[in-house]
């Protein structure tokens, strides 16, 4: 519906609450190009300035990113994702890595503890559904497989911090698989996940912690 307001200023923030909720819903995920700025000013119905203002502002946030004779793209689903994709976009890649081993294991070991009949059929169905991917041979569908069991698994933490933490990271935990996976599915970069799932079933945390610290290491090639 239109979007209608007599202050300037409400209604520039009513455009930007409006944007960022189609991105963080999901309706605009991370790498889709949004509508063009004709079709966002008849989509809320308000002037080019007001959208352009919008834009610009998750822009400068880093949940958008604007590129000349391309369109705008979408690179982070909050704010906060923005800011650590583009603080760690040039970081030493070993520390990223570590940085989310660090991360995984910790979650990891407290889904053993704490999760749920729920959180297990979930981790049942992505893991059956990252070997679909890998059987597919599809390098960009295996990945976002792998991303959702590994998100999956620190959601079922049920620490809320660190799992919205986690999620912030998302786009460089994918960045890092896509590195890692190549272009092409190779066997030798296939790592078994099976096990990570039944630690955390079976309640043993210490082997949990070391199954998910391993897989993010093995982007290092220190496969364990």
């Amino acid at each position: 519906m239109p979007l209608n307001s007599p202050r300037r200023s409400a209604l520039s923030d009513q455009v930007i609450t409006e944007l960022r909720n189609q991105i963080t819903s999901g309706e605009w995920p991370v790498g889709s190009r949004i509508p063009t700025e004709p079709e966002l000013v008849e989509l809320l119905g308000v002037a080019r300035n007001t959208v352009r203002e919008a834009v610009r502002a998750l822009a400068h946030n880093g949940l958008l990113d604007i590129r000349q004779g391309s369109g705008t793209y979408v690179v982070a689903t909050s704010e906060l994702a923005g800011v650590m994709h583009r603080r760690f976009a040039t970081a030493d890649p070993r520390h990223v890595v570590e940085l989310r081993s660090t991360l995984e294991s910790s979650a990891a070991r407290m889904a053993a503890e704490r999760r749920t009949d729920r959180d297990l059929r979930q981790l049942d169905t992505l893991l059956a559904r990252r070997e679909e991917a890998w059987a597919s041979g599809d390098a960009e569908v295996f990945v976002m497989a792998d991303a959702s069991l590994h998100m999956a698994v620190v959601a079922a933490s049920h620490n809320d911090v660190l799992t919205a933490v986690y999620a912030d990271l998302g786009q460089l935990v994918r960045d890092q698989l896509r590195d890692n996976v190549g272009r092409e599915l190779r066997p030798e970069n296939h790592m078994d996940h099976a096990r990570l799932v039944a630690a955390i079933r079976a309640g043993d945390v210490e082997t949990a912690g070391a199954e998910a610290a391993s897989h993010g290491l093995g982007c290092l090639g220190e496969r364990v």
